[in-house]
């Protein structure tokens, strides 16, 4: 760092990230909406669930209309909620909007994962739900899949079925009056919505309607309330659409979830007004777009993880009854940082992905809630149901996108190097002014990951305060807080004799890997704060 540069802020969390951490996928608040669910015609109704898992303990949630409700959750604890509601058969086929106020409202006192499930006969999908603060503004549609084009069934086409033909869109606003617009040009279609309302409208593969965008946050939901399926079969087949991105984006595809021999897996690319549909190459599992990309096969539709939205830890939720499993997809080289709950992941069969460096494993979920998460990198992980022969599934719950060596952080650690230097004395209240401490290193494992964040790029000197001294009566080392010295970072030759100083500061140049050395402590030097993150205790 050069001298006289901004102070140095490292923040892998924001202390109160409720709402603006990138990737979290938990919330306060969710509108849920279930599409219609025809299920080859089947007489029994469907059946709509959410699961909601809540992640501190005395959390409660409150639905409504119903006002059901859930009270004094464990963090970790699942519960499963009945709904009632359901968006009915469109009423205007030929294009124009259509309107519905069948949504649920989920609140909650406390950060939740909420996952909906719709069932009916051999008919399942089920979808994580986007808490109403990380909805976007604006989304690309993928193009409609083709059933002929994956399944050995017939040349009938998923947008050709007679009943509820072709596929739609189901746009769900949250808490105010919403302008939407879907299409550009000569296809623009426009609607105004009430809060917690959805609009419906058919997507014709003559027109193009390949954006949806509004002048607050929405949902999007995009599929087909009975799509074709192998042996003449239907059933319900739709996808949450992530939000719009003109970013080059990667996205590995995991073998756990293509299509056996007789079928054939589809990617569903959607990009700036336009998309497209390629067959998976057989020599390389990765998509590539600028925008969103979807995995197609009979019966699944489901958004891919891109490389980039990689998190550190996920919860998942197993659907009762149903043969529930976690796909998760890892750089070759990080297999072995792995936890399943306390305990790191033993003995998964990994599988390579074609013309990647990645690596993927199939686990059954086996507890109501189960926690993965990585000690030191990045990785994707899905929900994948069975039922019956039937296959459905979503992106699990990201609840952190950051690594932490001791578990799943709900409120990652934080780190921040204070841009007022002074003395060791003096620092310790520096940091004690912000809620935060001057940073102990109990062992080399804290003192590793803190290393990795704060090195300077530039090599040249920089050094912080850490919050080590040597007692003036013993002359031995100890830690502020009050933590065994059980690891020490020295430099070469460090440290010196009781006079060439009795407190420490650490290195952040590249090149030296964060050592430390001892100095006078009424030296002028930056201290290095720091906050213990908030685990996720299951």
């Amino acid at each position: 760092m050069r001298p006289g540069a901004p102070f140095l802020l490292f923040l892998l969390a924001a202390l109160i990230a409720e709402s603006s951490t990138t990737g979290n996928k938990t919330g306060l608040e969710f509108i849920v909406v279930f599409p219609e669910n025809i299920a080859s015609y089947h007489p029994v109704g469907p059946q709509n669930k959410v699961w909601i898992t809540a992640l501190f303990n005395g959390t409660t949630v409150t639905l409504e209309p119903s006002g059901t409700q859930g009270q004094g959750m464990q963090a970790g604890q699942t519960l499963s909620f009945n709904a009632t509601t359901e968006v009915k058969k469109f009423k205007n086929p030929n294009g124009d909007f259509s309107l519905s106020d069948q949504t649920l409202h989920i609140t909650s006192n406390k950060r939740v994962v909420v996952q909906a499930f719709s069932s009916r006969s051999k008919s399942m999908q089920t979808t994580l739900v986007i808490p109403t603060d990380k909805l976007s503004m604006k989304y690309f549609i993928p193009p409609e899949p083709t059933v002929s084009e994956a399944a050995g069934t017939a040349s009938v086409s998923a947008t050709d079925i007679n009943e509820r033909s072709p596929f739609s869109l189901l746009i769900v606003n949250i808490n105010e009056e919403n302008s939407v617009t879907v299409g550009d040009g000569a296809e623009r279609k426009e609607v105004s919505l009430q809060p917690k309302q959805v609009a419906q409208i058919w997507l014709q593969k003559t027109k193009a309607l390949r954006v949806v965008e509004a002048e607050k946050p929405v949902a999007v939901l995009f599929g087909h309330p009975c799509a074709v399926r192998r042996s003449c079969s239907c059933g319900l087949l739709y996808v949450m659409l992530q939000p719009a991105s003109a970013q080059k984006l990667q996205f590995p595809i995991p073998p756990g979830l293509t299509a056996d021999a007789e079928d054939k897996t589809l990617l569903l690319l959607s990009e700036t007004g336009s998309g497209r549909v390629e067959a998976l190459n057989p020599g390389s599992a990765v998509a590539e777009t600028s925008g969103a990309a979807y995995l197609y096969r009979p019966g699944l539709l489901l958004a891919l993880i891109p490389r980039t939205g990689f998190a550190s830890c996920y919860v998942l939720a197993r659907v009762s009854e149903l043969v529930s499993q976690a796909v998760i997809v890892v750089h070759k080289d990080s297999k072995d940082g792995i936890h399943i709950g306390r305990e790191p992941l033993n003995g998964a069969d990994w599988r390579d992905l074609k013309g990647t460096e990645y690596v993927s494993a199939v686990l059954m979920l086996r507890s109501n809630t189960t926690v993965i998460w990585h000690a030191s990198s990045k990785m994707g992980v899905y929900f994948l149901g069975k039922k019956n022969g039937s296959l459905f599934g979503n992106p699990a719950s990201i609840i952190s996108p950051t690594p932490d060596f001791r578990g799943c952080a709900l409120i990652p650690e934080v780190v921040k190097v204070h841009e007022d230097a002074g003395s060791w004395q003096k620092s310790i209240k520096t940091c004690e002014q912000q809620g935060l401490e001057l940073v102990s290193f109990p062992n080399k494992s804290l003192h590793q990951q803190v290393c990795d964040q704060l090195q300077a790029d530039d090599g040249t000197a920089a050094e912080v305060w850490i919050g080590m001294r040597r007692s003036s009566y013993t002359g031995e080392w100890y830690w502020l807080d009050d933590a065994p010295v059980q690891h020490t970072g020295w430099g070469q030759g460090e440290p010196g004799e009781l006079e060439d100083g009795q407190c420490v500061v650490m290195s952040l140049r590249r090149n030296k890997g964060c050592e430390w050395r001892d100095e006078d402590c009424c030296k002028a030097v930056r201290p290095l704060c720091y906050k213990r993150p908030d685990l996720l205790r299951v």
